[in-house]
């Protein structure tokens, strides 16, 4: 029925058709997302010709010339030097040292490091690969199933595009026009309400199920532990430190507190001896083959939003839906679904670059605040990291320990349904978002 109303809002013809099919075509058969994007905005240009074909190269380099981009390969590069300098286990051992008293103590501190290497490098992919890497293992030995431990670090990797700073929020906010530093202070506490979603759904299922127990320790026990921990590792969060201070105190932008988190874990790295010159052609290396997945898929999405636009499919979308229903709490669900089920089956970036410029005018359209919008967005879709058939955290945990895909993401599935609660309660409460943000945005 909404398609139905859509093609006769916006006539849609096979100048339309045609490219969707090809790249549903594409991205069928493994093509990279870009070039499926790229792919689709040609044809779609050439056959509407609502654009000159010579003014694509234009758009793919406009798409891709903000300063705002420049932050995402530093906090990506940031990220990998955090693990190479092995400054990301002295994470682990705090997170560790503040969970040992509780029941599921080690899987708590899983996921609170997880948390706290997201508000480093800003990618879940990282995040997933480096605390996987150091914690199914241990989590095994402590009592854990394989699988569900799998599904625990991909959870807790999820937090990787939620809590700040995050490449998702410098994408969107480059697509919508808004303020990363503004949206990084909006994201805090749905970010921070997410990962402690995670630990209830972690202790839940201790208790339920027996997975781990929990170390009988005095309060001077703890504390002491704890101290020994802050002691030996207290300057590994110097690098988050920074990069908090910088963006929400206003003295750095989110590029300038990347820049500078790069420089000082470098620095670290040299002073503590885990760092050599030899390390720096791989550490570039493989923060560039993950740039390289991103920008030219914000690139390529230029010139097809550019024709989406043109051809009103932004404006007929609002119109057909609004046509069927007017209840806001409808259309929020109905938001929040297309979300869910983008992210289900491809990555954030592309979700954001096709879906933010269309869904926006209908959030726009039953009042929602464009700060609540991105931070709902972007929530929903961070869900989609741990549902199948996409879910590529999943596929991250699965590439380290060689476990079945399916088997993870049927252990995931508790994590989802608390992550859900919290989508909706970012839908419908807008206080969670904007409370930090100056009553401008309010």
């Amino acid at each position: 029925m909404l398609w139905n109303s859509l093609n006769q809002t916006v006539e849609l013809g096979w100048d339309f058709y045609v490219p969707v099919i090809l790249f549903v075509g594409l991205i069928a058969m493994a093509v990279p997302v870009w070039a499926a994007i790229g792919s689709a905005a040609i044809v779609m240009l050439i056959m509407s010709g609502d654009l000159p074909l010579s003014l694509v190269g234009e758009s793919l380099f406009t798409g891709i010339d903000a300063f705002a981009l420049t932050a995402v390969p530093l906090f990506i590069l940031t990220g990998d030097v955090l693990v190479r300098t092995g400054l990301s286990r002295k994470f682990l051992d705090v997170a560790e040292a503040l969970t040992c008293f509780a029941k599921g103590g080690f899987g708590s501190a899983t996921v609170l490091v997880c948390g706290m290497f997201a508000a480093i490098s800003g990618s879940d992919a990282a995040g997933a690969a480096a605390v996987g890497r150091m914690t199914i293992n241990r989590l095994v030995e402590s009592g854990y199933p394989r699988p569900y431990a799998c599904a625990l670090v991909a959870a807790g990797a999820c937090t990787g595009i939620l809590i700040p700073p995050s490449i998702a929020y410098i994408i969107i906010g480059l697509v919508l026009g808004i303020s990363a530093s503004t949206l990084f202070l909006a994201a805090l506490i749905p970010g921070l309400a997410i990962l402690v979603s995670i630990l209830i759904t972690n202790i839940i299922m201790n208790r339920l199920y027996a997975y781990e127990g929990g170390g009988v320790m005095t309060m001077g026990e703890w504390l002491a532990k704890l101290g020994k921990a802050l002691k030996s590792g207290w300057y590994a969060f110097i690098v988050p430190g920074i990069i908090f201070y910088g963006i929400f105190s206003g003295r750095l932008t989110p590029t300038e507190a990347g820049a500078t988190a790069v420089v000082v874990t470098i620095i670290m790295g040299f002073v503590l001896r885990t760092l050599t010159l030899a390390d720096f052609p791989s550490m570039l290396v493989s923060s560039a083959k993950v740039n390289g997945v991103i920008l030219p898929i914000i690139a390529f999405s230029a010139p097809l939003a550019e024709a989406l636009a043109i051809m009103g499919v932004p404006q007929g979308f609002v119109t057909s839906v609004t046509s069927l229903t007017d209840d806001p709490y409808l259309l929020i669900l109905l938001m929040i679904g297309i979300l869910i089920a983008a992210g289900c089956v491809m990555e954030t970036t592309p979700n954001i670059v096709i879906l933010a410029p269309i869904l926006k005018p209908l959030a726009d359209n039953i009042g929602m605040n464009e700060i609540q919008f991105c931070i709902m967005m972007i929530t929903a879709l961070g869900v989609g990291f741990i549902t199948p058939p996409l879910g590529l955290n999943l596929f991250v945990v699965s590439g380290i320990t060689g476990e079945s895909i399916l088997k993870i993401a049927a252990r995931a599935v508790p994590f989802v349904l608390t992550m859900l609660i919290v989508v909706i309660l970012i839908a419908y409460v807008p206080a969670v978002s904007t409370t930090l943000l100056p009553e401008i945005y309010q």
